[in-house]
């Protein structure tokens, strides 16, 4: 076969493969954007191999992936330790709950080592056995199953004790919505938890707290402010969503710019509050 035929033949692995490549890198970094970058230097380094002793090209790849991504979570956690107040993953909107990572998962992820955040999506999450895991964390096996443990007991906490009705959910997003934007201060009372929290990602170029806002008074007296200032900007419901696993909504403000809100609720009651306001991390939504 010629040349031509190997590349166009690989690319077209590749392309089968990109979207399975994009959410291991997206669950391992947290960003959109940088999880492309890792999935096109993968693609140039599938292009530019010799393939004809590559057996299975989604475990080689995925490896790729994967060990490119340990190289960028060990620079992206210096990069945050000076990012300005509280950093959310880029938020993910679909119609449908993932149920695999939510974003109070994604957050518990950071707490991670890079290797134990590895070991841990690729058995828990994806669902790789050990020695393919092995392989690409270039540990033995004994030691990959001792990372995924440690970063389970991390991580335990964060998942959801029982996820909110679909329909239900988006209810709530829907309330929640219309009651924080009318000033409706005794329906938003009722909503949320005694022990509710605001956390809000302006990354320094959108106003938002410099850290979380905790506890039903102090975050009323927020959405009392709030309610004051949508009084005369007006904020545009774009549309009902799950993000990043979680109900919600996508706004925009009386600037043009882009806002997401994730609820995290249980039972009835909202429990946390997560909002993204960096235009960096809303660029893919327009």
């Amino acid at each position: 076969m010629s040349a031509i035929g190997n590349i166009a033949d690989a690319a077209a692995t590749f392309k089968l493969l990109h979207p399975k490549l994009v959410r291991v890198a997206y669950r391992m970094l947290g960003s959109v954007h940088d999880a492309q970058d890792i999935v096109q230097e993968a693609f140039a380094r599938w292009i530019a191999i010799d393939r004809s002793d590559i057996r299975e090209p989604e475990a080689f790849m995925r490896r790729t992936v994967t060990r490119l991504c340990l190289d960028q979570l060990r620079s992206a956690r210096r990069q945050r330790e000076t990012y300005l107040g509280p950093w959310l993953p880029d938020p993910i909107v679909g119609d449908n709950e993932e149920d695999d990572v939510t974003l109070p998962l994604m957050l518990a992820l950071e707490r991670l080592t890079p290797l134990e955040r590895a070991a841990f999506l690729l058995h828990d999450v994806f669902g790789l056995a050990f020695d393919e895991i092995a392989q690409t964390l270039e540990r033995d096996i004994a030691a990959c199953r001792q990372l995924a443990a440690r970063g389970r007991r991390h991580i335990r906490e964060a998942r959801p004790r029982f996820q909110v009705e679909k329909q239900r959910g988006l209810e709530i997003a829907q309330a929640f919505y219309t009651a924080s934007r009318s000033g409706d201060l005794t329906a938003l009372r009722e909503m949320l938890a005694a022990d509710v929290s605001v956390h809000a990602d302006g990354g320094g170029k959108r106003p938002a707290a410099a850290a979380p806002i905790v506890g039903h008074e102090a975050v009323m007296k927020l959405q009392a402010e709030l309610a004051r200032l949508f009084g005369v900007n007006e904020s545009r419901l774009v549309r009902l969503a799950f993000i990043c696993g979680l109900p919600g909504f996508i706004t925009q403000e009386a600037d043009g710019e882009f806002s997401t809100t994730a609820l995290d609720i249980q039972g009835d009651s909202i429990t946390a509050i997560y909002i993204v306001r960096n235009p960096d991390k809303l660029k893919h939504l327009h």
